[in-house]
């Protein structure tokens, strides 16, 4: 990489291919586009379309809907049709299903070149994506590596799932396919990381959908994919995330957002700054923080919202914050920005946040 006018060496999304995923771009120095998939069943459109708004009021940009059987195309294609965000066609095993995805709709593909059916196929696939003028993810995970690279012992598994994507990719760009989004994914963090490092360097303009797969419950979940996809969005890497969880799909979403936000590269909503209790704390400051946070659950605007158990951890060491409480004996002292505001009792602080959240949101 050669150095960029700070003398910094550019980051890796910002060299990679620009893709477009319906009219979201993913690539070439964009934003890293949250994305999360879609569990209702897959023959039941209506069921689809209803969890798409819950995501997209959640955050979500991109949706992938898994077509499990031929028959679950007619509803993929009316979820295509109505959805107001992108649908990824996420396929296993029949090539068919994907051709017919990108025919009716699909704003990309997601394959494994792997499991559908070889290369024959697989170029059938790049054909139909290619006439329908959409892009394909390589999706590669740990436990559906090629049988002969899985038996290589001179290769760790981050090196054998880094080789399946360049090899496919390879494959797609000798027939003149570039508009490729990749992944290789594994439960184990590191080994996760640093997959992503060595396709990164490896294949800087190809680029990635990072994510731990299958990394469990919710805070088990959270977690694990804070944990790596937080490196590797510190290092530059990864243009389209998704955070796995055994849980309901907007947790996802809601869970992205916050790791995004943490590491200051997108913000949509509120970030609470909230103290741990002691024995100085005079309120139910567990269940106050709580209640904030459930009437925040709508606000989209970035700001930083206080929730301090005592004047020790009050204005002070959250005078940065747009809008805070520090709590005393049964009440608290609403402030912004350092400047104290007015005092109200404990059971009035949530009502009166949300009306100085309101004048913010107003001047906005």
């Amino acid at each position: 990489m050669t150095n960029n006018a700070s003398g910094r060496a550019p980051k890796p999304n910002t060299l990679t291919h620009r893709v477009m995923v319906g009219d979201v771009p993913m690539g070439g120095g964009a934003p890293c586009v949250v994305q999360s998939m879609l569990n209702a069943p897959a023959d039941d459109a209506a069921a689809n379309l209803a969890q798409i708004d819950a995501l997209v009021e959640a955050g979500c940009e991109v949706v992938r809907m898994a077509i499990p059987r031929r028959a679950c195309l007619d509803a993929f294609e009316e979820v295509c049709a109505k959805s107001p965000i992108p649908v990824v066609a996420d396929i296993h095993f029949d090539a068919q299903i994907a051709i017919e995805a990108a025919r009716r709709g699909a704003a990309k593909l997601r394959i494994n070149p792997g499991n559908i059916g070889g290369w024959e196929k697989t170029d059938s696939v790049i054909e139909a994506a290619r006439e329908a003028g959409i892009p394909i993810r390589i999706g590669v995970n740990a436990g559906s590596l090629d049988e002969a690279l899985k038996a290589r012992t001179d290769l760790t598994l981050p090196e054998k799932l880094a080789a399946s994507v360049q090899e496919y990719v390879a494959h797609f760009e000798e027939r003149g396919f570039y508009d490729v989004v990749a992944s290789a994914k594994a439960h184990d963090v590191m080994t996760t990381v640093e997959t992503y490092r060595i396709l990164a360097r490896e294949i800087p303009r190809v680029p990635l959908h990072i994510g731990v797969t299958e990394a469990g419950t919710l805070l088990q979940g959270v977690v694990k994919s804070a944990s790596g996809l937080g490196i590797l969005l510190e290092e530059g890497i990864g243009d389209t995330m998704r955070i796995s969880l055994t849980d309901e799909p907007a947790a996802e979403v809601r869970a992205c957002w916050m790791l995004l936000s943490a590491l200051d590269l997108r913000r949509r909503g509120p970030e609470i700054i909230s103290c741990p209790t002691c024995g100085r704390c005079q309120v139910d400051l567990i269940d106050l923080a709580k209640r904030v946070d459930e009437r925040l659950a709508r606000c989209t605007a970035p700001i930083k919202v206080a929730v301090m158990g005592c004047v020790v951890n009050g204005p002070g060491e959250a005078a940065d914050a747009d809008l805070g409480v520090a709590c005393g004996a049964g009440s608290g002292v609403i402030f912004a920005k350092g400047k104290v505001l007015r005092k109200v009792d404990e059971g009035g602080i949530v009502d009166a946040l949300s009306e100085e959240i309101e004048k913010l949101e107003i001047k906005g």
